[in-house]
């Protein structure tokens, strides 16, 4: 933008500097070349008003007439010619006339209308000339009317080389001295530009550091022009920003504190809950139909809730950033694989997922339509006795790639994996096929299915906190944080989680962490 300004301010230099120097140069030549045009013309008309003309003519008498008209030539010498009805030419040279002459002065000088005479500026191999002519008349006392033309006309030829010298001389300075005076505008534009341009350098550095986080960013603004207002808009609302986002911040700290605080507060009575609910599903088997039917629905949904209290802390010290990573060298390929036995969804025993026994969490939500929510299955939370519908063999399918070592905290990668697989064999189709492979520097978990997918209003919200493709549909069988905790628990690593639909059909959830 500088150079733009510089580069227009320098054009209007430029501009105007031609602009005069054009205007002076017309004045000047124009000034130049009549001063010299009145002075031969007056001088010429009263060297010819002084002679004496009698008839018939004498062309030795005449010719002498014209060497003394020659001699008194003003501003330079004259070279002298007389006609006389167009036969008898005399002349002050040695030729009788002259190619300078045109048609067009002598049939102007013979007009009747022109008895001062006239002239003409004429340029022949490249040199100009004032050609003049002054018809003769005859003077008072003489036997004819005194002023009547005796039909002698005249001609001065005058040489302009010097004033065409001095024109090109002006010329040549007015281009010489353009340069300096573009260099003296050189500059005040750099002036101009520099007072213009420091208010916007400023409000670009204040919005490059705002963009960075920095709110208090201020403009110095001063003086009263359009600028200085920019400059007092630009800090109202930076202020207004500042003090916006100051709320919300705090408004967010409140509600992680919230939640964090209920989180705590419930762990405790939700222990005694979960003992005394487990003693009772012990029992249940002695009690009537009705009231173990509600014991064991006490027993499941008190287990709900478990979930969900360590899930809300869990997400609690994430937004703290008290969340930590434990990591070891581990094989990837190994940790997946105990991952999946130990929730008994490989080897003998897988026996099923979804409801909530003795040491069983929920795995995920469906949210209507095929819809997706997550679910939370943390280190410990398994499939155990009762666990709802049961899983065929052969319903997940290993692909692993063993030898992959790289450094991960076995815990949070366990609860990657276990949400992942537990939302796919909820809302997917079997097989679930879960493959760990190295790619261009990173360890790559991949987990598909074979059901309807995500559908493509949802398939963007996915990961996003309780939510739910079905507003209608409030009740979810997990805690609605699932996929959100694997998020986090990825970006901790580094790393990044993609969920997408399979062309074949199927959803399937990418998982990348560097090596």
């Amino acid at each position: 933008m500088r150079t733009r300004l510089v580069f227009a301010f320098l054009l209007v230099a430029a501009v105007g500097c031609g602009t005069t120097a054009a205007l002076t140069y017309r004045a000047a030549r124009t000034a130049i070349l009549e001063q010299t045009q009145d002075t031969a013309v007056g001088s010429f008309r009263r060297q010819v008003a002084t002679l004496s003309t009698s008839l018939p003519l004498n062309e030795k008498a005449m010719r002498a007439e014209l060497l003394r008209i020659a001699a008194e030539g003003r501003p330079h010498p004259w070279r002298v010619y007389a006609e006389y009805d167009g036969v008898l030419r005399v002349s002050s040279t040695d030729r009788p006339g002259s190619s300078v002459l045109t048609p067009e002065l002598r049939a102007h000088a013979l007009a009747s209308d022109t008895p001062h005479g006239s002239f003409q500026r004429v340029v022949r191999g490249g040199t100009p000339y004032l050609t003049i002519a002054v018809p003769a008349v005859f003077p008072a006392g003489h036997s004819y009317p005194a002023g009547r033309p005796t039909g002698v006309v005249l001609y001065a030829v005058m040489d302009l080389r010097v004033e065409d010298a001095n024109i090109a001389a002006m010329v040549t300075a007015a281009r010489d001295g353009a340069l300096p005076a573009l260099l003296v505008a050189l500059v005040p534009a750099l002036l101009a530009s520099r007072s213009v341009l420091r208010p916007v350098r400023e409000l670009r550095r204040a919005a490059h550091d705002m963009g960075e986080g920095r709110l208090d960013a201020r403009i110095h603004a001063k003086g009263s022009d359009e600028l200085a207002d920019l400059a007092r808009t630009f800090n109202q609302a930076a202020a207004e920003l500042e003090s916006s986002v100051e709320e919300l911040r705090n408004a967010e700290a409140r509600a992680r504190r919230f939640a964090s605080d209920v989180s705590h507060e419930l762990r405790t009575p939700l222990a005694g809950m979960l003992a005394v609910t487990e003693v009772l599903d012990e029992d249940a088997d002695t009690l009537d139909s009705d009231t173990a039917r509600a014991v064991r629905l006490v027993s499941a949904e008190t287990g709900k809730l478990a979930v969900l209290v360590e899930d809300l802390m869990e997400i609690s010290r994430f937004d703290a950033r008290a969340a930590e990573l434990h990591t070891d060298e581990v094989d990837a390929a190994e940790l997946v694989r105990k991952t999946l036995q130990n929730r008994h969804w490989v080897g003998p025993g897988a026996i099923g997922i979804g409801g909530v026994g003795p040491g069983a969490a929920g795995f995920g939500a469906q949210t209507g339509g095929g819809a997706w929510a997550g679910s939370h299955a943390g280190p410990g939370v398994g499939i155990g006795p009762g666990a709802g519908a049961g899983v065929a063999p052969g319903a997940v399918v290993t692909e692993l790639t063993d030898g992959i070592r790289a450094r991960l905290d076995p815990r949070r990668f366990d609860v990657v994996v276990a949400n992942l697989v537990g939302n796919a064999l909820r809302h997917g189709a079997a097989p679930v096929t879960v493959r760990v492979y190295e790619e261009a520097g990173a360890l790559v978990t991949e987990v598909a299915d074979r059901g309807p997918g995500i559908p493509g209003d949802v398939l963007p919200h996915v990961f996003d906190r309780f939510y739910k493709g079905d507003p209608a549909r409030t009740r979810s069988a997990g805690s609605g944080l699932g996929l959100a905790i694997t998020l986090e628990n990825v970006r901790l690593h580094g790393g990044t989680v993609v969920a997408a639909n399979r062309p074949d059909g199927g959803a399937v959830f990418t998982v990348r962490i560097p090596l």
